[in-house]
């Protein structure tokens, strides 16, 4: 079999006239079974088409032969899961944080009040004050 520099240097006719041993099929689907690699990169690495790794596939596979589905992205699917419990737990463990340090500034702001006898939280219990608006008795309307 040539190697892919000297697959590059064959003419289109050349190139249709290429054939790959039985272990090498083998060998490349029974890599594919295992998820060492997938189709898309079997197809670069061998200079082949996808039509012909399938044909590969349908005659080599034992996952085929069993009639067993093969699952494509189960190790990037359970690593996603994984990251993302890591990352609740981070944000789980900043909430916790950021509740322990507004009790703590509610007990302060309470010690303050009662030590030195001012208000110091604001109380929206009363009628807000209208500031410096605009009203009747400016406008010289009644």
């Amino acid at each position: 079999m040539a190697t892919i520099n000297e697959f590059e240097k064959l003419t289109v006719k050349e190139r249709y006239n290429r054939y790959f041993s039985e272990d090498i099929k083998r060998k490349v689907v029974s890599e594919i079974d295992r998820n060492l690699v997938t189709v898309a990169e079997v197809c670069r690495a061998q200079q082949v088409s996808k039509a012909s790794v399938y044909k590969w596939i349908y005659l080599y596979s034992r996952m085929r032969k069993k009639g067993v589905r093969q699952v494509v992205e189960a190790k990037s699917d359970s690593r996603k899961l994984l990251q993302m419990k890591e990352e609740i737990k981070e944000l789980q463990r900043i909430v916790g944080e950021k509740q322990v340090k507004l009790d703590f500034q509610d007990k302060m702001i309470d010690s303050a009040e009662s030590e030195y006898g001012v208000d110091i939280k604001k109380k929206f219990s009363g009628t807000p004050s209208f500031g410096t608006g605009r009203n009747a008795k400016s406008t010289g309307l009644k």
